[in-house]
């Protein structure tokens, strides 16, 4: 019997580890926008909470829906809803400061999505859209650059 055993966690035990690894792999992934459904800002004009019930995984990133339709939607054209910089602040990024977004705090610019950290700073791109025009490029550039240096 012990020669069975022996057997066994010869051939289960790496088997284990496989699994493990990938499950680890998959609970390391960022979720975006704090489980928040990119495409219901864009559809809803408004957040709505995802479920990881409807995940999608996007660059290195999982996203969570509200619906299956909204999934696919954003499965057949992930650079349409995505927000922009990785979700992280646009301001801040522009200042090349890393800082998560809020949910309440975004702005939907010339079809592409922009998140805040803060509500306030939505009030401010709504007010003065010049404002998030003078950001969006430096952001971009500060953004490549974090992505380049991963």
């Amino acid at each position: 019997m012990r020669p069975m055993r022996s057997l066994l966690r010869l051939v289960l035990l790496p088997i284990a580890v496989v699994f493990a690894a990938g499950m680890a792999s998959a609970q390391d992934k960022r979720v975006m926008l704090q489980g928040h459904d990119p495409v219901a800002y864009f559809v809803e004009g408004r957040p709505v909470k995802g479920s990881p019930q409807f995940a999608h995984d996007f660059d290195g990133d999982r996203y969570y829906f509200a619906s299956a339709a909204n999934r696919e939607k954003f499965a057949a054209d992930p650079d349409r809803y995505a927000p922009q910089f990785g979700g992280y602040c646009t301001g801040s990024m522009s200042r090349n400061i890393v800082n998560e977004m809020h949910p309440e705090a975004w702005v939907i610019s010339e079809g592409k999505l922009y998140v805040f950290g803060q509500p306030k700073f939505r009030e401010l791109a709504l007010k003065d859209p010049e404002w998030l025009r003078t950001r969006i490029p430096l952001a971009a550039v500060n953004w490549q650059d974090k992505r380049a240096n991963k």
